[in-house]
């Protein structure tokens, strides 16, 4: 799922191709002093001056607000949202990196940790948090995702790997996850782009998207259904453990 833009009938939506405005960001935040450790922000979703307070604002959201479990990326602009949903005791989802155990995420349950500073860590989670498997990962109310550039209309670019818009479909197919729950980003004002951008029936829709300074509240789309099968050749198959069980059930069915 690299960077696919085919629509349901398998055409390609109108729009900039992804990579050049990835690197158009990345370039644009570091010449701008606007990116932060990790340096540099390139082949990353970059971190941003204003991260704790694009995440103050979120926790400000309704969305926020009525979420008792969330599910978020591990990367460092988003670091001080998982420690602001443990601290106000909702349960925080991270994938494992690239899905690649059977029990695929890691569980933070704010009542079983002592030091949420350290397991919200991208080391630090996999130490203090819990892996478990899909059978044992509760309805997600919220989705936090970290993004390269979004646009004003929620199209999302991520750094190119496809994995984010892979967990979605993984929870969707199994039923933890539908067309109305909220997906939310936090990005730098610079991150936020005009351009159309080139869009797959795979890519996840953001509903809300939180800067430092403002909020955009979109309306609900449809989201993808569930993994789309004819983007993923036997090689992603084999390197995710749980997409060959979600496949084999698909088959018995």
């Amino acid at each position: 799922m690299r960077d696919v833009t085919a629509d349901g009938d398998g055409a390609v939506s109108d729009g900039l191709d992804k990579e050049s405005i990835r690197e158009r960001v990345w370039d644009d935040l570091e010449e701008s002093g606007q990116a932060r450790f990790p340096f540099p922000p390139h082949g990353r979703i970059p971190n941003f001056a204003g991260a704790s307070e694009a995440a103050d604002r979120l926790a400000e959201q309704p969305e926020w607000e009525a979420a008792t479990t969330i599910k978020t990326n591990p990367d460092a602009p988003q670091l001080p949202v998982r420690r602001r949903a443990l601290r106000e005791g909702k349960t925080v989802y991270m994938a494992v990196p690239r899905l690649r155990d059977e029990r695929c995420f890691l569980k933070l349950d704010p009542a079983d940790l002592e030091d949420y500073d350290a397991a919200t860590t991208v080391s630090g989670s996999s130490k203090h948090g819990e892996q478990v498997g899909p059978d044992a990962v509760d309805r997600v109310d919220l989705i936090v995702s970290g993004s390269v550039a979004v646009t004003e209309r929620g199209g999302r670019i991520g750094k190119g790997e496809g994995y984010s818009d892979l967990e979605y479909a993984v929870l969707r197919d199994l039923g933890l996850v539908d067309d109305g729950t909220p997906v939310a980003t936090t990005v730098h004002e610079r991150q936020l782009i005009d351009d159309p951008v080139a869009t797959g029936a795979h890519d996840v829709s953001m509903t809300l998207v939180v800067t430092p300074d403002r909020t955009i509240r979109l309306d609900e789309s449809d989201q993808p259904a569930g993994i789309d099968w004819d983007l993923l050749d036997d090689e992603r198959l084999e390197e995710i453990p749980v997409l060959k069980r979600l496949r084999d059930r698909e088959t018995d069915s």
